[in-house]
């Protein structure tokens, strides 16, 4: 099951990136398939604070999730992560050299 495509303002995506916990789950899952035990166990907090900070994480699309068995996996949804942080480049610093960069890049796309 992949997580939502539809697109995530900057201040929401700063907004789900402003808890530690969730900073932690996404370095956590961030190259690799992970379940909740393998989560809890790296970021150290209980189960359900980890469940309740995926689903925040995968309502804004940032972790996708792939159901195999009774587990559910999760990984960092690196290309939105990207596209994200791009936007809040082109809104926040837009005359920045950054911002032409990305904005080039997703002409190119």
């Amino acid at each position: 099951m992949k997580a939502k495509t539809s697109p995530l303002d900057p201040v929401a995506f700063a907004k789900v990136l402003a808890d530690p916990t969730r900073q932690q789950i996404m370095e956590c899952c961030c190259c690799e398939w992970r379940n909740v035990n393998q989560i809890v166990a790296v970021v150290n907090v209980s189960q359900p604070t980890v469940s309740h900070h995926l689903a925040v994480l995968r309502e804004a699309g940032l972790v996708n999730a792939e159901e195999k068995g009774k587990n559910t996996f999760y990984m960092l949804n690196q290309e939105k992560v990207a596209f994200c942080c791009g936007q809040l480049i082109t809104t926040f610093a837009p005359e920045s050299q950054a911002a032409e960069q990305f904005i080039q890049l997703a002409e190119v796309k």
